[in-house]
């Protein structure tokens, strides 16, 4: 960290371009499952939006520095590739919740990254983004034409910068909208209690959270307290984030908003933009608000750009999946699994072998 970061990091709320620019460094990720839940499942979009816009703003007051608030990308993958159903999906949040405040109170997140193991996570992310994959097949069938084009502007972006394809094709797609149905009239979310459907308690909803936590524990606690050291010089342990994440999620999902995390990723993203302080949070937080204000514009987002979406955002986390780890095959194992049982077996059967692999390890 050089000298002029770790004088930002002294004051809690900084100015400049950096913050600004910051602020839209995770939505590259948030965004188009955003849209994609809003256009494919009965998720309420103003709500969804406005929930980001919230904990935005109170994480970057809470912490002061610019702490990541993404979709819990296991169970949005899930529910936008139809493996879950929305009520599923609700359930899935409150549930997981739960477990994330009691697993930080009680401070068990050290013990359950060890029990799943790295290969393990990152399968969980290859299988998301093969069920993606195979959940863009009939958006993109819908005009093909359309979705060829936007795989061609998707290439010519990523020729320059790979992570400005999505906030690209969704830009266009936006746009596309504006010029079918205008800008519609600014509307306020509206204050309910499961807005889009309640909870359904399942088997699936189930599975959905073992997916979920094992993305969860590594990613969005463990890492990205070991990243908020490196780049901001902040003390916030992996316990603390849990019982954070847990408490958003229990107050969030009820309102109509998605589980949601923090996120390495996002929070990278976010320094690499220029965030350095909560500013860049609340910036973030009013960004969002202004599109919970005109999400009535999702009506007219071409089905087949986000098909073109959905494969970009694959793309991104397969590229994590495998680019992560020294175990490729296993991780891809993991993931050919999920797609012909379900995630939830997958996932149970990547830990079981984990286990195996370190018991024999330790024989040996």
């Amino acid at each position: 960290m050089s000298v002029l970061d770790r004088e930002r990091v002294g004051n809690r709320f900084g100015s400049g371009i950096g913050e600004a620019t910051g602020a839209i460094g995770d939505s590259i990720t948030v965004l188009p499952l955003v849209v994609a839940l809003g256009l494919l499942t009965p998720a309420s979009l103003p709500h969804v939006l406005a929930g980001f816009a919230v904990f935005q703003a109170v994480w970057g007051m809470a912490y002061g520095v610019p702490l990541s608030v993404e979709p819990m990308k296991a169970l949005a993958g899930l529910a936008v590739a139809g493996s879950i159903s929305h009520g599923e999906l609700v359930a899935a949040g409150l549930l997981a919740g739960v477990l994330l405040l009691v697993a930080g109170w009680r401070g068990w997140l050290s013990a359950i990254s060890h029990l799943v193991g790295e290969p393990v996570v990152r399968g969980v992310q290859f299988a998301v983004a093969c069920l993606l994959v195979v959940a863009a097949l009939d958006p993109v069938a819908t005009s093909p034409t359309v979705a060829a084009g936007g795989a061609v502007l998707a290439l010519a972006v990523a020729a320059v910068s790979r992570r400005a394809v999505a906030l690209v094709v969704l830009a266009a797609g936006g746009l596309w909208a504006v010029g079918s149905v205008g800008v519609p009239a600014p509307t306020l979310p509206e204050v309910a209690v499961f807005p889009a459907g309640g909870p359904t308690v399942s088997a699936g909803a189930a599975e959905g959270v073992l997916a979920q936590l094992a993305m969860t524990v590594g990613n969005a606690a463990i890492a990205t307290s070991l990243l908020l050291s490196d780049l901001y010089d902040a003390d916030v342990s992996p316990d603390r984030l849990a019982e954070s994440m847990g408490v958003m999620n229990l107050v969030a999902v009820p309102l109509g908003a998605l589980p949601m995390c923090h996120g390495s990723g996002g929070l990278a993203g976010k320094h690499a933009f220029g965030a350095r302080t909560g500013t860049a949070n609340l910036l973030a937080g009013g960004f969002y608000f202004a599109l919970a204000l005109v999400a009535g514009l999702l009506v007219a987002f071409p089905m087949a750009l986000l098909g073109v979406l959905l494969v970009v955002v694959a793309a991104s986390l397969a590229r994590v999946a495998l680019g992560s780890t020294d175990r490729p095959l296993f991780v891809i194992a993991v993931g050919a699994l999920a797609v012909l049982t379900n995630v939830g077996v997958a996932f149970v059967a990547g830990i079981a072998w984990w286990q195996l692999e370190q018991r024999g390890s330790q024989w040996t």
